[in-house]
C-alpha cells in the first residue's frame, strides 16, 4: 500500500462567515468520510485541521517572517494521510473528502531508498 496525502485548500474567509449549522454540517461531511474511506479499501493515518494563515509563520533563507507563503484565495486548511492501493484509490478517497469552500489535492508520500 502506498500512502497518500490529502490536502484541503478552501476559502478562510467563508468559514469566517458560516453559521453554525454550516460548521455542524462541515463536521458531519468530516465524520461521513472517515465513514467512508475504508469501504473504498483505503485506511486514513491520521489528519489535523489546521489554524489560520494568520499564525503561520515563514521561513525563507533563514529569513522569519510573519504570515503565510502566499496571498491565495485559498489556504491549507488541513489534511489527511491515507494508504491506498494506487492513485486511482486515492483519487476515489478523495472525491469524498469534504471541501465546501474550496478543492483538494492528492498527492503521493516520497518513499526514499
Amino acid at each position: 500500500m502506498a500512502k497518500y496525502v490529502i490536502l484541503i485548500y478552501e476559502r478562510e474567509a467563508d468559514y469566517a462567515a458560516a453559521s453554525e449549522e454550516t460548521l455542524r454540517g462541515v463536521m458531519a461531511a468530516h465524520n461521513r468520510f472517515a465513514e467512508q474511506a475504508p469501504k473504498l479499501g483505503a485506511t486514513i493515518l491520521g489528519g489535523e485541521a489546521l489554524t489560520g494563515t494568520n499564525t503561520a509563520t515563514t521561513i525563507r533563507n533563514d529569513i522569519v517572517t510573519d504570515g503565510p507563503f502566499a496571498e491565495t484565495k485559498e489556504a491549507l486548511g488541513g489534511f489527511y494521510l491515507i494508504e491506498a492501493e494506487d492513485l486511482d484509490q486515492a483519487l476515489a478517497v478523495a472525491r469524498l473528502c469534504p471541501a465546501q469552500f474550496g478543492a483538494v489535492e492528492v498527492r503521493p508520500v516520497m518513499v526514499f531508498g
